[in-house]
Protein backbone atom coordinates (compact mmCIF):
# COMPACT_ATOMS: atom_id res chain seq x y z
CA UNK A 1 0.00 0.00 0.00
CA UNK A 2 3.05 2.37 0.52
CA UNK A 3 4.01 2.19 -3.23
CA UNK A 4 0.58 2.79 -4.45
CA UNK A 5 0.18 5.77 -2.46
CA UNK A 6 3.38 7.57 -3.23
CA UNK A 7 2.38 6.87 -6.60
CA UNK A 8 -0.66 8.01 -6.41
CA UNK A 9 0.29 11.20 -4.63
CA UNK A 10 3.32 12.35 -7.06
CA UNK A 11 3.86 13.53 -10.07
CA UNK A 12 1.79 16.77 -12.37
CA UNK A 13 -1.78 16.72 -12.54
CA UNK A 14 -4.71 16.50 -10.83
CA UNK A 15 -3.64 13.57 -8.55
CA UNK A 16 -0.29 15.32 -7.80
CA UNK A 17 -1.63 18.68 -6.71
CA UNK A 18 -4.32 17.58 -4.97
CA UNK A 19 -7.34 19.69 -6.80
CA UNK A 20 -10.11 18.44 -8.15
CA UNK A 21 -10.88 18.44 -12.08
CA UNK A 22 -13.03 21.49 -11.68
CA UNK A 23 -9.70 23.54 -10.55
CA UNK A 24 -6.63 21.70 -12.18
CA UNK A 25 -5.43 22.82 -15.77
CA UNK A 26 -6.83 19.67 -17.34
CA UNK A 27 -10.41 22.08 -17.18
CA UNK A 28 -8.91 25.06 -18.57
CA UNK A 29 -9.30 24.23 -22.10
CA UNK A 30 -11.93 22.30 -24.30
CA UNK A 31 -13.38 18.60 -22.86
CA UNK A 32 -11.39 17.04 -25.20
CA UNK A 33 -7.98 18.91 -24.27
CA UNK A 34 -8.41 18.07 -20.09
CA UNK A 35 -9.00 14.59 -21.18
CA UNK A 36 -6.08 14.09 -23.19
CA UNK A 37 -3.89 16.03 -20.12
CA UNK A 38 -5.33 14.03 -17.97
CA UNK A 39 -4.60 10.27 -19.81
CA UNK A 40 -1.08 11.41 -20.65
CA UNK A 41 -0.02 13.04 -16.98
CA UNK A 42 -0.15 9.81 -15.64
CA UNK A 43 -1.37 6.39 -17.09
CA UNK A 44 -0.86 4.36 -14.22
CA UNK A 45 -2.96 6.85 -11.89
CA UNK A 46 -5.95 5.52 -14.19
CA UNK A 47 -5.03 1.89 -13.30
CA UNK A 48 -3.44 2.08 -9.73
CA UNK A 49 -7.18 3.08 -8.15
CA UNK A 50 -8.85 0.08 -10.02
CA UNK A 51 -5.73 -2.04 -8.82
CA UNK A 52 -6.44 -0.95 -5.18
CA UNK A 53 -9.91 -1.72 -5.31
CA UNK A 54 -9.50 -4.94 -6.53
CA UNK A 55 -7.12 -5.43 -3.77
CA UNK A 56 -9.57 -5.09 -0.66
CA UNK A 57 -12.42 -6.59 -2.48
CA UNK A 58 -9.91 -9.99 -2.41
CA UNK A 59 -8.99 -8.95 1.53
CA UNK A 60 -11.97 -8.25 2.11
CA UNK A 61 -13.41 -11.73 0.30
CA UNK A 62 -10.64 -13.55 2.07
CA UNK A 63 -11.39 -12.50 5.47
CA UNK A 64 -15.36 -13.13 4.61
CA UNK A 65 -14.05 -16.61 3.40
CA UNK A 66 -11.91 -17.50 6.52
CA UNK A 67 -14.57 -15.98 8.78
CA UNK A 68 -17.13 -18.25 7.35
CA UNK A 69 -15.26 -21.41 7.44
CA UNK A 70 -14.50 -20.27 11.38
CA UNK A 71 -18.17 -20.36 12.21
CA UNK A 72 -18.62 -23.86 10.55
CA UNK A 73 -16.33 -24.89 12.14
CA UNK A 74 -17.19 -23.90 15.71
CA UNK A 75 -20.66 -24.63 15.00
CA UNK A 76 -19.68 -28.28 14.35
CA UNK A 77 -17.22 -28.98 17.03
CA UNK A 78 -19.67 -27.42 19.55
CA UNK A 79 -22.59 -29.40 18.42
CA UNK A 80 -20.53 -32.86 18.46
CA UNK A 81 -19.85 -31.08 22.26
CA UNK A 82 -23.35 -31.47 23.08
CA UNK A 83 -24.29 -34.69 21.62
CA UNK A 84 -21.47 -36.18 23.32
CA UNK A 85 -22.34 -35.11 26.96
CA UNK A 86 -24.96 -37.50 27.16
CA UNK A 87 -22.91 -40.51 26.05
CA UNK A 88 -20.35 -39.78 28.39
CA UNK A 89 -22.92 -39.25 31.23
CA UNK A 90 -24.59 -42.92 30.26
CA UNK A 91 -20.61 -44.10 29.72
CA UNK A 92 -19.91 -42.98 33.50
CA UNK A 93 -23.40 -44.54 35.22
CA UNK A 94 -22.76 -47.83 32.82
CA UNK A 95 -18.81 -48.28 33.81
CA UNK A 96 -19.65 -47.44 37.77
CA UNK A 97 -22.41 -49.98 37.70
CA UNK A 98 -20.27 -52.55 35.95
CA UNK A 99 -17.49 -52.24 37.85
CA UNK A 100 -19.27 -51.70 41.51
CA UNK A 101 -19.28 -56.02 42.43
CA UNK A 102 -15.22 -55.77 41.59
CA UNK A 103 -14.25 -52.44 42.78
CA UNK A 104 -16.31 -52.23 46.45
CA UNK A 105 -14.83 -55.61 47.84
CA UNK A 106 -11.13 -55.29 46.61
CA UNK A 107 -11.45 -51.85 47.08
CA UNK A 108 -9.92 -51.07 43.57
CA UNK A 109 -8.73 -48.07 42.08
CA UNK A 110 -12.27 -47.08 39.79
CA UNK A 111 -10.48 -46.69 36.68
CA UNK A 112 -13.24 -46.91 34.60
CA UNK A 113 -15.31 -44.09 36.77
CA UNK A 114 -12.22 -42.07 37.14
CA UNK A 115 -11.99 -41.33 33.12
CA UNK A 116 -15.14 -41.44 32.38
CA UNK A 117 -16.06 -38.81 35.01
CA UNK A 118 -13.16 -36.35 33.77
CA UNK A 119 -14.44 -36.93 30.23
CA UNK A 120 -17.72 -35.92 31.42
CA UNK A 121 -16.50 -32.96 33.24
CA UNK A 122 -14.61 -31.80 30.73
CA UNK A 123 -17.18 -31.89 28.47
CA UNK A 124 -19.33 -29.50 29.82
CA UNK A 125 -16.76 -27.36 31.24
CA UNK A 126 -15.81 -27.11 27.19
CA UNK A 127 -19.88 -26.27 26.41
CA UNK A 128 -19.95 -23.94 30.02
CA UNK A 129 -17.02 -22.30 28.15
CA UNK A 130 -18.38 -21.70 24.78
CA UNK A 131 -21.77 -20.40 26.17
CA UNK A 132 -19.88 -17.73 28.84
CA UNK A 133 -17.79 -16.37 25.58
CA UNK A 134 -20.95 -15.90 23.74
CA UNK A 135 -22.54 -14.43 26.46
CA UNK A 136 -19.53 -12.30 27.24
CA UNK A 137 -19.28 -11.03 23.59
CA UNK A 138 -23.03 -9.84 23.35
CA UNK A 139 -22.80 -8.00 26.56
CA UNK A 140 -19.92 -6.46 25.43
CA UNK A 141 -20.66 -6.62 21.25
CA UNK A 142 -18.25 -3.17 20.68
CA UNK A 143 -15.43 -3.77 23.27
CA UNK A 144 -11.60 -3.11 22.35
CA UNK A 145 -9.37 -5.76 21.66
CA UNK A 146 -7.46 -5.53 25.05
CA UNK A 147 -11.34 -5.56 26.68
CA UNK A 148 -11.76 -9.07 24.80
CA UNK A 149 -8.34 -10.54 25.55
CA UNK A 150 -8.93 -9.64 29.10
CA UNK A 151 -12.20 -11.07 29.71
CA UNK A 152 -10.88 -14.26 27.44
CA UNK A 153 -7.85 -14.95 29.72
CA UNK A 154 -10.24 -14.06 32.95
CA UNK A 155 -12.85 -16.99 31.62
CA UNK A 156 -9.93 -19.51 30.74
CA UNK A 157 -8.20 -18.99 33.84
CA UNK A 158 -11.65 -20.22 35.80
CA UNK A 159 -12.25 -23.04 33.62
CA UNK A 160 -8.63 -24.36 33.56
CA UNK A 161 -8.73 -24.43 37.32
CA UNK A 162 -12.03 -25.89 37.36
CA UNK A 163 -10.44 -29.07 35.35
CA UNK A 164 -7.43 -28.54 37.60
CA UNK A 165 -9.03 -29.43 40.92
CA UNK A 166 -11.20 -32.00 38.89
CA UNK A 167 -7.68 -33.71 38.11
CA UNK A 168 -6.51 -33.46 41.56
CA UNK A 169 -9.85 -35.13 43.45
CA UNK A 170 -9.92 -37.80 39.85
CA UNK A 171 -6.35 -38.84 39.49
CA UNK A 172 -5.06 -37.76 42.64
CA UNK A 173 -2.70 -34.86 40.55
CA UNK A 174 -0.02 -33.50 42.86
CA UNK A 175 2.76 -30.90 41.41
CA UNK A 176 5.71 -30.30 43.33
CA UNK A 177 7.84 -27.38 41.34
CA UNK A 178 11.27 -26.71 42.12
CA UNK A 179 12.44 -23.80 42.83
CA UNK A 180 8.95 -22.27 44.22
CA UNK A 181 6.46 -20.17 42.43
CA UNK A 182 6.82 -17.02 43.35
CA UNK A 183 3.15 -16.88 44.27
CA UNK A 184 2.16 -13.91 45.18
CA UNK A 185 4.35 -11.59 43.55
CA UNK A 186 4.19 -8.93 41.16
CA UNK A 187 4.99 -10.32 38.05
CA UNK A 188 7.69 -9.35 35.61
CA UNK A 189 7.80 -5.95 34.40
CA UNK A 190 9.44 -8.25 30.98
CA UNK A 191 8.06 -10.36 28.54
CA UNK A 192 8.66 -13.67 28.97
CA UNK A 193 9.43 -16.59 26.48
CA UNK A 194 8.77 -19.63 27.71
CA UNK A 195 10.39 -23.08 26.70
CA UNK A 196 8.73 -26.33 27.69
CA UNK A 197 9.22 -29.94 27.17
CA UNK A 198 6.34 -31.73 25.61
CA UNK A 199 5.46 -35.14 26.95
CA UNK A 200 2.62 -36.50 28.67
CA UNK A 201 -0.95 -36.14 28.23
CA UNK A 202 -2.44 -32.72 29.71
CA UNK A 203 1.27 -30.86 30.05
CA UNK A 204 0.31 -27.61 28.12
CA UNK A 205 -3.06 -27.61 30.01
CA UNK A 206 -0.74 -27.69 33.07
CA UNK A 207 1.40 -24.74 32.43
CA UNK A 208 -1.49 -22.80 31.10
CA UNK A 209 -3.50 -23.21 34.25
CA UNK A 210 -0.33 -22.47 36.16
CA UNK A 211 0.82 -19.04 34.45
CA UNK A 212 -2.47 -17.60 34.65
CA UNK A 213 -3.20 -18.19 38.22
CA UNK A 214 -0.22 -19.18 40.43
CA UNK A 215 2.18 -16.09 38.53
CA UNK A 216 -0.21 -14.40 36.97
CA UNK A 217 1.09 -13.63 33.44
CA UNK A 218 -0.84 -14.17 30.01
CA UNK A 219 0.24 -16.64 27.98
CA UNK A 220 0.60 -16.24 24.01
CA UNK A 221 0.66 -19.74 23.33
CA UNK A 222 1.99 -21.82 19.83
CA UNK A 223 -0.23 -24.74 19.32
CA UNK A 224 -0.99 -27.11 16.89
CA UNK A 225 -3.68 -26.56 14.67
CA UNK A 226 -5.39 -29.83 15.46
CA UNK A 227 -6.41 -27.83 18.90
CA UNK A 228 -9.19 -26.24 17.19
CA UNK A 229 -10.95 -29.20 16.92
CA UNK A 230 -11.77 -27.78 21.10
CA UNK A 231 -14.79 -25.24 20.34
CA UNK A 232 -13.85 -23.54 23.54
CA UNK A 233 -10.10 -23.13 22.82
CA UNK A 234 -11.10 -22.21 19.69
CA UNK A 235 -13.16 -19.49 20.50
CA UNK A 236 -11.00 -18.11 23.10
CA UNK A 237 -7.73 -18.23 21.90
CA UNK A 238 -9.32 -16.89 19.13
CA UNK A 239 -9.96 -13.61 21.58
CA UNK A 240 -6.24 -13.56 22.66
CA UNK A 241 -2.68 -13.67 21.24
CA UNK A 242 -1.82 -16.92 19.66
CA UNK A 243 -0.67 -18.84 16.98
CA UNK A 244 -2.09 -22.24 15.60
CA UNK A 245 0.58 -24.52 13.42
CA UNK A 246 0.09 -24.62 10.79
CA UNK A 247 -0.96 -21.17 10.11
CA UNK A 248 -3.97 -20.32 8.06
CA UNK A 249 -1.59 -18.33 6.19
CA UNK A 250 2.29 -17.58 5.36
CA UNK A 251 5.09 -19.62 7.16
CA UNK A 252 5.29 -20.79 10.60
CA UNK A 253 8.28 -18.88 11.53
CA UNK A 254 6.46 -15.59 10.10
CA UNK A 255 3.60 -16.50 12.46
CA UNK A 256 5.16 -17.14 15.53
CA UNK A 257 7.66 -13.86 14.18
CA UNK A 258 4.17 -11.76 14.90
CA UNK A 259 3.14 -13.16 17.98
CA UNK A 260 6.45 -12.65 19.57
CA UNK A 261 6.67 -8.81 18.18
CA UNK A 262 3.70 -8.49 19.92
CA UNK A 263 5.16 -9.26 23.77
CA UNK A 264 4.27 -6.64 26.70
CA UNK A 265 5.30 -6.59 30.16
CA UNK A 266 3.97 -9.67 31.95
CA UNK A 267 3.26 -11.44 28.55
CA UNK A 268 4.72 -14.81 27.95
CA UNK A 269 4.89 -16.57 24.70
CA UNK A 270 4.52 -20.71 25.26
CA UNK A 271 6.08 -22.68 22.67
CA UNK A 272 6.95 -26.24 22.57
CA UNK A 273 10.07 -26.45 20.59
CA UNK A 274 10.39 -30.53 20.32
CA UNK A 275 7.12 -30.04 18.35
CA UNK A 276 5.42 -33.27 19.98
CA UNK A 277 5.45 -35.65 22.88
CA UNK A 278 8.84 -37.86 23.40
CA UNK A 279 8.64 -41.47 21.35
CA UNK A 280 11.93 -43.18 20.55
CA UNK A 281 10.61 -43.38 17.01
CA UNK A 282 10.48 -39.63 17.02
CA UNK A 283 13.94 -39.49 18.04
CA UNK A 284 15.28 -41.59 15.54
CA UNK A 285 13.83 -39.22 12.86
CA UNK A 286 14.97 -36.11 14.60
CA UNK A 287 17.97 -37.54 14.37
CA UNK A 288 17.77 -38.76 10.68
CA UNK A 289 16.48 -35.44 9.90
CA UNK A 290 19.51 -33.54 10.87
CA UNK A 291 21.71 -36.20 9.41
CA UNK A 292 20.02 -35.35 5.80
CA UNK A 293 20.57 -32.07 5.98
CA UNK A 294 24.40 -32.52 6.50
CA UNK A 295 24.28 -31.42 10.33
CA UNK A 296 26.02 -34.38 11.96
CA UNK A 297 27.65 -32.64 14.98
CA UNK A 298 24.33 -31.64 16.13
CA UNK A 299 22.72 -35.13 15.09
CA UNK A 300 25.39 -36.73 17.31
CA UNK A 301 24.91 -34.80 20.09
CA UNK A 302 21.12 -35.20 19.83
CA UNK A 303 21.67 -39.19 19.73
CA UNK A 304 23.28 -38.66 23.42
CA UNK A 305 19.40 -37.60 24.59
CA UNK A 306 17.88 -39.75 25.60
CA UNK A 307 14.61 -38.34 27.24
CA UNK A 308 13.55 -35.97 25.22
CA UNK A 309 13.72 -34.74 21.55
CA UNK A 310 16.03 -32.42 20.12
CA UNK A 311 14.73 -28.63 19.90
CA UNK A 312 13.31 -27.64 16.25
CA UNK A 313 14.96 -24.45 16.85
CA UNK A 314 13.47 -22.38 13.69
CA UNK A 315 10.74 -21.24 16.10
CA UNK A 316 12.67 -20.58 18.78
CA UNK A 317 15.15 -18.16 16.97
CA UNK A 318 12.10 -16.41 15.14
CA UNK A 319 10.92 -15.72 19.10
CA UNK A 320 14.23 -14.80 19.86
CA UNK A 321 14.85 -12.36 17.35
CA UNK A 322 11.63 -10.90 17.53
CA UNK A 323 11.68 -10.34 20.82
CA UNK A 324 15.07 -9.01 22.27
CA UNK A 325 14.29 -7.83 25.59
CA UNK A 326 12.67 -11.11 26.59
CA UNK A 327 14.19 -12.71 29.30
CA UNK A 328 13.83 -16.97 28.89
CA UNK A 329 12.71 -19.55 30.96
CA UNK A 330 12.91 -23.28 30.57
CA UNK A 331 10.26 -25.66 31.99
CA UNK A 332 11.27 -29.34 32.15
CA UNK A 333 8.56 -31.82 33.65
CA UNK A 334 8.47 -35.32 34.75
CA UNK A 335 5.38 -37.57 35.75
CA UNK A 336 3.19 -36.79 32.62
CA UNK A 337 5.73 -38.32 30.34
CA UNK A 338 4.54 -41.95 31.59
CA UNK A 339 0.98 -41.54 30.08
CA UNK A 340 2.31 -42.53 26.45
CA UNK A 341 -1.20 -44.08 25.32
CA UNK A 342 -4.66 -44.95 26.58
CA UNK A 343 -2.71 -48.38 28.02
CA UNK A 344 -0.55 -46.16 29.99
CA UNK A 345 -3.27 -44.14 31.06
CA UNK A 346 -5.32 -47.08 32.27
CA UNK A 347 -1.84 -48.28 34.38
CA UNK A 348 -0.83 -45.26 35.86
CA UNK A 349 -4.18 -43.13 36.59
CA UNK A 350 -4.21 -42.50 39.78
CA UNK A 351 -0.87 -40.84 40.05
CA UNK A 352 1.29 -43.28 42.31
CA UNK A 353 3.80 -40.31 42.90
CA UNK A 354 3.61 -35.83 42.51
CA UNK A 355 4.35 -34.43 38.89
CA UNK A 356 7.61 -32.84 39.84
CA UNK A 357 8.07 -29.48 36.77
CA UNK A 358 11.82 -27.53 37.24
CA UNK A 359 12.35 -24.99 35.17
CA UNK A 360 15.14 -21.91 35.56
CA UNK A 361 15.41 -18.41 34.02
CA UNK A 362 17.85 -16.58 31.97
CA UNK A 363 18.34 -12.91 31.69
CA UNK A 364 18.12 -11.51 28.11
CA UNK A 365 21.51 -9.75 28.18
CA UNK A 366 22.77 -13.75 28.99
CA UNK A 367 20.86 -15.17 25.56
CA UNK A 368 24.09 -15.54 23.10
CA UNK A 369 23.39 -13.31 20.12
CA UNK A 370 23.24 -14.48 16.30
CA UNK A 371 21.32 -17.33 15.69
CA UNK A 372 24.13 -20.13 15.10
CA UNK A 373 25.01 -19.41 18.47
CA UNK A 374 21.78 -19.52 19.92
CA UNK A 375 21.24 -22.94 18.20
CA UNK A 376 23.86 -24.25 20.20
CA UNK A 377 22.48 -22.24 23.40
CA UNK A 378 19.49 -23.93 22.70
CA UNK A 379 20.41 -27.78 22.56
CA UNK A 380 22.62 -27.24 25.45
CA UNK A 381 19.38 -26.46 27.65
CA UNK A 382 17.87 -29.38 26.23
CA UNK A 383 20.73 -31.90 27.33
CA UNK A 384 20.40 -30.26 30.65
CA UNK A 385 16.53 -31.06 30.19
CA UNK A 386 17.58 -34.61 29.82
CA UNK A 387 20.04 -35.26 32.74
CA UNK A 388 17.37 -33.76 34.93
CA UNK A 389 14.46 -36.15 33.61
CA UNK A 390 17.11 -39.25 33.30
CA UNK A 391 17.19 -38.41 37.50
CA UNK A 392 13.42 -38.48 37.41
CA UNK A 393 12.55 -41.63 35.62
CA UNK A 394 10.95 -44.81 36.68
CA UNK A 395 11.35 -47.66 34.37
CA UNK A 396 8.15 -46.56 32.52
CA UNK A 397 9.54 -43.14 31.09
CA UNK A 398 9.69 -43.54 27.53
CA UNK A 399 13.55 -43.69 26.47
CA UNK A 400 15.92 -44.54 23.92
Amino acid sequence: MTGLDSGLNAGPGPAGSGTGPATGPASTGPAGAGTDALASADPAARVRPSTRTRTRTGTAAAAAGAALVTAARRTVTTALVVALIPVAAALLITVTVLSAPVSIPSRGAWRPTRMAGFLLVYLVVDLTGVLAASALFLHHPRADRDRRAAEAFALLARLLAVLRKVADRLFRLEVEMTPALPVGERPPDVPLVVLVRHAGVGDSFLLLQTLLTDVRLLPHTVLKGVLRADPCLDVLLGRVPHCFLPPAHGTAEDAITELAAGLRSRDALVIFPEGGNFTPRRHRRAIASLRRLGQYRRAARAARLRYVLPPRDAGSLAVLAAAPTAEVVFVVHSGLDVIASARAAWDFLPFRRPVRVHWWRIPAAEVPVGDAARSEWLLGQWERMDRWTAEQAVAATPHV
